[in-house]
C-alpha cells in the first residue's frame, strides 16, 4: 500500500527532491516554496523545473501551503521544501508553532503528499543566535512531521535510508 504522507529528508544535494519525484504517481502537482531572490536561486529553480518536466502542474506558495496541501485529493503532491517555508515564515514573523501545528492538520485531510525537508541537525553548530534558532526549529519541525507520516527516507549521496513505514 503506498504511503498517504512521505517524507523525504536529507542534506543539501542529497537527492532529495528527485527521490520525492520519483515517488509521485496519478495526477503531480509540485508545490514550490522556494523564491528566486538572485541569480544563483533563479538557476536552482530553473533546474528544479527541467529536472520535474512539463507533466507537473505548478503552485507557488511561499509561506501559505496549508490550504493547498489540504485541498489535494488526486494524484501526488510534491512539497518542496519545508526548509524554505520555515525560512520564509521566520523572515515574515510568523509563530512557527501554529503554523506547524496548521500543517499538521492539513496533512491529516489530504491525499497523498511527499514533503521535502533538509536535515540541517548535522554539521557543526552555527555561530550566532539566530542560524541556532533556525536549526532547532528546522529539527523540531521535521520530528513533527516525521511523527505524522505513513512514510520517512532519509537520503544520503542518492541512496534512500527508509526510517519508517516501508520503501
Amino acid at each position: 500500500m503506498m504511503a498517504r504522507v512521505s517524507l523525504i529528508l536529507g542534506g543539501a544535494r542529497s537527492g532529495k527532491s528527485a527521490r520525492a519525484l520519483s515517488l509521485a504517481t496519478g495526477p503531480k502537482t509540485f508545490l514550490a516554496t522556494g523564491q528566486a531572490f538572485d541569480s544563483e536561486m533563479t538557476d536552482r529553480i530553473q533546474a528544479h523545473q527541467a529536472e520535474r518536466g512539463p507533466e507537473w502542474q505548478l503552485i507557488e506558495a511561499p509561506l501559505d501551503i496549508v490550504e493547498p496541501i489540504g485541498a489535494h485529493k488526486e494524484g501526488s503532491l510534491v512539497v518542496d521544501c519545508l526548509t524554505l517555508w520555515l525560512n520564509n515564515l521566520m523572515y515574515h514573523e510568523r509563530d512557527i508553532g501554529t503554523e506547524s501545528q496548521k500543517l499538521i492538520a492539513a496533512l491529516g485531510q489530504c491525499g497523498r503528499v511527499i514533503l521535502v525537508s533538509n536535515e540541517v541537525g548535522l554539521s557543526i553548530a552555527p555561530d550566532n543566535a539566530l542560524a541556532r534558532r533556525f536549526r532547532d526549529e528546522q529539527g523540531r519541525l521535521n520530528q513533527r512531521i516525521a511523527q505524522v507520516a505513513d512514510h520517512v527516507e532519509f537520503i544520503a549521496a542518492g541512496l534512500p535510508l527508509t526510517l519508517k513505514g516501508t520503501p
